[in-house]
């Protein structure tokens, strides 16, 4: 990507081959569809946000059905969980930025209809999500045109999040808001307080905020490594 930034003692990492891992295929046989349920169960979502005269916005985008969420989708096969985030906020809201290495959060995709048992809980699996903290540095037109990527306050961000959706999945997307904001809060102060000093680190809560891994969003590598990926399984 184009942007000129400067490395304020954060340890940042480039996307590439080389962070593939490879796995050990297993021996026992498993049947295409519980592959396909496996594969449903694993989800990353990217918490896109900018920073704008000291008010955080988020960058959120409307489903088929109109509802506004976090850009997110299924892990891709030879992607890490945040170069596949960085891919879905490319490409449902056309993102260039940098993303954090590690999930910040997760939460549980709730199925609307689904069956729930004595215990309010729903009888079938319901894909759990990786939530990685995206700062948006440029935008793009995105590939998927319904899209509709809109930025909102933090305030008016858990409102949308929570319209046409049951009590307890608007609160647990509220909840993503809140822990994001939080988050991005402590690493400002961490940033500030490195600009301020020019010896030592501060550790905020017990944690050095200065060290966090954040990779920068090689859009044109990630795309590769997604397209070899998809061309290996049609073959």
């Amino acid at each position: 990507m184009g942007a000129d930034l400067r490395n304020n003692g954060e340890s940042r990492l480039t996307i590439g081959w080389s962070q593939v891992r490879t796995f050990e295929l297993s021996a026992k046989f498993v049947r295409l569809a519980e592959l396909r349920k496996l594969k449903e169960c694993e989800q990353v979502a990217a918490v896109c946000y900018r920073v704008r005269s000291g008010v955080i916005e988020f960058l959120l985008v409307q489903t088929r059905k109109g509802r506004w969420i976090f850009p997110k989708g299924s892990v891709e096969p030879g992607l890490t969980h945040a170069q596949a985030a960085a891919l879905e906020a490319f490409e449902e809201a056309g993102v260039h930025g940098r993303i954090e290495e590690t999930s910040f959060t997760r939460y549980v995709r709730r199925k609307s209809g689904a069956a729930r048992n004595s215990s309010g809980r729903s009888s079938e699996q319901e894909p759990a999500v990786n939530a990685h903290l995206c700062e948006v540095l440029r935008l793009v037109p995105p590939q998927e045109l319904d899209r509709n990527p809109t930025w909102f306050s933090a305030g008016k961000a858990k409102r949308r999040l929570r319209e046409d959706r049951a009590s307890d999945f608007g609160t647990e997307l509220a909840r993503v808001v809140d822990r994001a904001v939080a988050r991005i809060q402590r690493s400002r102060r961490a940033a500030a307080t490195r600009a301020a000093q020019t010896h030592g680190r501060q550790v905020d809560g017990g944690q050095d905020l200065s060290v966090q891994k954040v990779q920068f969003i090689d859009i044109g590598r990630v795309r590769e490594v997604a397209g070899r990926s998809r061309t290996s399984r049609m073959g």
